[in-house]
């Protein structure tokens, strides 16, 4: 059995400074999937990001963290998806998720960027939408002028307990997102 998905990319911002803030919580699932398969990350030249590599149904699926700032991700993911001829519809991105109270995780197949600058790049680089999202819950600060300030933040402790709860979930479901059981992990997940 080949695995559905590829690329598994993550998303935040690079430096320590970054690390806890509620935009990496796509890289805070990619650390959970690369604990349960016992992968390392190590810089990349190519893409200049954090890349492991883990083995599912006889290929290799990549986990990428691209260290460039959020809006210009998208360098990173349609490089290595060139590179190896993988299509977006091999391509799972996770994201922070303004329109979700933390503690929600929702899979989203396809769509437009909503906003998200990350997404909006790897949009346009890859030259199509068809990738699957992966959106965690943070919240909103509830005023728009805030959001920047609020994502680059670190979330409450009570928050973020929610926030890892969510993506630990999530990881969970990676062998059942590989096996291709996407609608069975939306109702999983969709549910709680």
């Amino acid at each position: 059995m080949t695995s559905r998905f590829r690329l598994i990319v993550g998303l935040g911002n690079p430096t320590s400074r970054y690390e806890q803030t509620r935009h990496n919580a796509g890289f805070w699932f990619l650390d959970a999937i690369a604990e349960r398969q016992r992968a390392s990350f190590a810089s990349d030249s190519r893409t200049q990001g954090l890349l492991a590599k883990v083995e599912y149904g006889g290929e290799t699926v990549f986990l990428l963290k691209p260290m460039q700032y959020m809006n210009r991700s998208g360098g990173a993911v349609s490089v290595l998806a060139h590179f190896y001829k993988i299509a977006p519809q091999q391509v799972l991105v996770a994201h922070d998720e303004l329109d979700f109270a933390p503690g929600t995780v929702k899979l989203k197949s396809g769509g437009g960027h909503g906003g998200h600058n990350g997404l909006r790049d790897i949009v346009a680089r890859l030259g199509s939408p068809d990738f699957v999202r992966l959106r965690i819950g943070i919240g909103h600060p509830g005023d728009r002028d805030q959001v920047v300030n609020y994502v680059l933040d670190r979330p409450s402790r009570h928050e973020a307990d929610l926030i890892r709860g969510a993506v630990e979930r999530a990881a969970a479901c990676y062998e059942d997102l590989q096996d291709g059981k996407l609608e069975a992990v939306m109702n999983l997940l969709h549910t709680r």
